[in-house]
């Protein structure tokens, strides 16, 4: 018979172990059984029991825990209605999650949209939050845009200009910031000087302003300078030229004279100047073709229409001489429209110093 385990009998039946010390009660605490040995194994009789110590195969169980039975939910719902209701609502509730608010896109307007005159901008953006800044408008020489709007809408206010290169500006216009006194053109076009003379803005509500040494850019304050009657005269000349033809490029002046009048010659940047010297003469540059506030670089260029209507309006604005380059084909009275040298892109206007119109 092979070692193993033996079912234990109780004593007094047959096949229980013999009398002697007490049945022990299975392994508890000990972990011994009682086993028959072989006959022989170890000096053993045969029919012997000895007790045979084993290890435990497995720690105890830890004792279970008892858990409370839940209420079911109909019952706890039950419960919390019969509740007042100053108990209930002492109950604890979770705070809502705070959320950012969300900021609708500020309104856009397309690029080539027009608004009327006066019409107020896009409303402002809930929260505070305001539009990026006016986006600057193209540089001088860039297509001048017609109406009174930009790609970020309208002005915000009546009386919306357009100032400097394409900028609309709400409030006065810029001729309304200079500075009229009477002037005095003293000495001739070609010898002379210029007392008091009046400052033309870079750039004004139908005009702008270009630099001839560079051909870009704003005229520098000390380039353009003219009598009163001058400045007078351009501004009108402008303004009509304007309204006679809605959406057409500003007027592009060139060179008037210096602050104190005096010569005006090569030293001061370009070609020069053998006249300018007193405040009476100007240049302003042929409209273009393709609608560009630039000067034009050939006579193919020239809208001979609108350059035309220019020298009719500066004849009737009491110019004394219209100079205007042979090529043009440009014409008018005989004894004030002439052809001159080198004024294939700009028409040269004397003022008679003593009109005033």
């Amino acid at each position: 018979m092979l070692p193993g385990p033996e079912p234990r009998h109780p004593p007094g039946r047959p096949g229980s172990p013999p009398a002697g010390p007490a049945w022990p009660s299975g392994n508890a605490g000990n972990g011994s059984v009682w086993s028959i040995l072989p006959a022989g194994l170890g000096g053993v009789g045969s029919g012997t029991l000895l007790p045979v110590i084993r290890p435990a195969t497995r720690l105890p169980a830890a004792p279970l825990r008892r858990r409370p039975a839940a209420l079911p939910t109909v019952l706890l719902a039950a419960a919390l209605a019969a509740l007042p209701a100053t108990v209930a609502w002492a109950l604890p509730v979770a705070p809502p999650v705070p959320t950012a608010p969300t900021v609708p896109p500020a309104p856009t307007r397309p690029a080539d949209a027009q608004c009327p005159p006066g019409t107020p901008g896009p409303p402002q953006p809930p929260g505070g939050l305001q539009p990026p800044g006016p986006v600057p408008g193209p540089p001088v020489g860039e297509r001048s845009p017609t109406g009174n709007g930009d790609a970020l809408g309208c002005p915000p206010a009546l009386g919306g200009r357009r100032v400097g290169p394409g900028v609309l500006r709400s409030g006065p216009p810029p001729e309304a910031s200079i500075v009229w006194r009477r002037s005095r053109a003293l000495g001739r076009p070609n010898h002379g000087r210029l007392v008091r003379g009046v400052e033309l803005p870079a750039a004004g509500t139908h005009f702008v302003t270009v630099n001839p040494v560079t051909g870009h850019g704003l005229n520098p304050a000390w380039r353009r300078n003219g009598t009163d009657r001058l400045v007078r005269a351009l501004l009108g000349v402008a303004e009509g030229y304007a309204a006679a033809h809605p959406g057409v490029p500003r007027l592009v002046v060139g060179d008037l004279s210096r602050p104190h009048g005096g010569r005006f010659g090569p030293e001061y940047g370009g070609d020069g100047h053998r006249s300018h010297q007193n405040g009476l003469d100007a240049d302003v540059f042929y409209p273009r073709r393709d609608g560009l506030e630039r000067i034009p670089t050939r006579v193919g260029q020239i809208d001979r229409r609108l350059a035309q209507d220019l020298v009719r309006r500066f004849v009737r604005a009491g110019a004394q001489y219209v100079f205007v380059g042979p090529r043009t084909g440009l014409h008018g009275p005989p004894k004030v429209v002439m052809t001159l040298a080198n004024h294939d892109d700009h028409l040269h206007v004397r003022i008679r110093p003593g009109s005033r119109r």
